[in-house]
């Protein structure tokens, strides 16, 4: 009975575009994988940016980074799997050093979090002395080590205005820098590192770094006004990754889960997710009332690699653990706990 209710919950979100073989098939999946979840004493973390199925049927809390760390810091499991990237086990496993911390595929990396390395922020330090470094929670744990707080898409504007002083340095994501400095009415300055002397008149109060996220830079403006064209009724979203010139463009600018609550507290006739693509599959299949724009949707290369299958085998194997070293550990929980506390 239990078998044929979860076969019919799943034809229901993915019937459209899952066969009924391949549905037989994740029911199986879905299975296997509760069993070991009980038996290992382990918790699945979904991303936003999963697929359908593995946020709607094996994970047992959703969301987005910030969400997630907090889960993390307080979910006492002997084993965590981590469905997102490689620096969300990592933040992970340093709120929760005591589990085991799995991903499900190795090499879902993220070209955002190694556009920088903590000697990067050391020279930046060196650079600016004195100035506070807040990093995005997009980075390796290494890097976290070397800030002074982390901040998520949805509350770096309040960790830039917590802390005191004029000046910041933001790393690494550019767009995210430039869309916070637009939001907190600061001046961004992104420094050359080719020998040239920083300008002391210059106007400034953020120091950011050239870092991109290789989903959301390649969204435009030009396409944005396209699609108005095309459908002028329709609600655009977007990540404040994404270049400042489609953030004001759009109807809404916020992170994964700001975008996602607007979704579902509104009503209009068409939207539009300039984000991870698999997040507007995710929405369509939960509100099938709601029409969703999807000729403009990227997939993360990164993001793909976590399927149903190899989180199945992450449990089964306990492969592919998430370490980070206890020095760099210390240092880097002081940055992301006082993100925590900012909220």
């Amino acid at each position: 009975m239990e078998t044929r209710q979860r076969f019919i919950e799943m034809s229901a979100l993915l019937g459209r575009t899952d066969s009924p073989e391949a549905l037989e098939r994740k029911v199986r999946v879905v299975a296997e994988i509760k069993r070991l979840k009980a038996e290992r004493n382990a918790v699945i973390l979904g991303h936003n940016y999963m697929e359908t199925a593995i946020l709607e049927f094996v994970s047992d809390y959703t969301g987005d980074s910030l969400e997630l760390s907090r889960i993390a810091a307080g979910v006492g499991r002997d084993v965590i799997v981590f469905c997102g990237v490689e620096f969300m086990a990592e933040t992970a496993k340093i709120l929760s050093p005591a589990s085991k911390v799995l991903i499900p595929a190795r090499g879902a990396g993220c070209s955002l979090a190694e556009s920088i390395t903590a000697d990067d922020v050391r020279t930046l330090r060196a650079r600016f002395p004195g100035v506070p470094v807040v990093t995005y929670i997009n980075t390796y744990a290494d890097v976290k080590a070397e800030t002074d707080i982390c901040c998520t898409s949805g509350n770096a504007a309040a960790v830039v205005n917590s802390l005191k002083g004029d000046t910041v340095i933001f790393l690494p994501d550019e767009f995210l820098a430039r869309n916070v400095a637009r939001s907190t009415g600061r001046h961004v300055i992104f420094p050359s590192f080719d020998g040239e002397r920083d300008d002391p008149e210059l106007d400034f109060q953020m120091i950011g770094w050239k870092g991109r996220c290789e989903v959301h830079e390649r969204y435009t403006a030009e396409q944005v006004r396209e699609i108005r064209g095309r459908y002028p009724d329709v609600f655009i979203l977007a990540h404040p990754e994404c270049p400042p010139e489609v953030a004001e463009a759009v109807d809404f600018c916020g992170g994964t889960s700001a975008m996602i609550r607007v979704v579902r507290e509104t009503r209009h006739p068409r939207y539009l997710l300039l984000t991870e693509a698999a997040m507007a599959d995710y929405l369509a299949a939960e509100m099938p009332d709601k029409v969703f724009l999807r000729d403009r949707g990227i997939r993360c290369p990164h993001m793909e690699k976590i399927t149903l299958e190899n989180t199945l085998e992450a449990l089964r194997l306990l492969r592919y653990e998430v370490t980070v070293p206890e020095e760099i550990r210390l240092r880097a929980l002081r940055a992301v706990e006082r993100m925590l506390r900012v909220g």
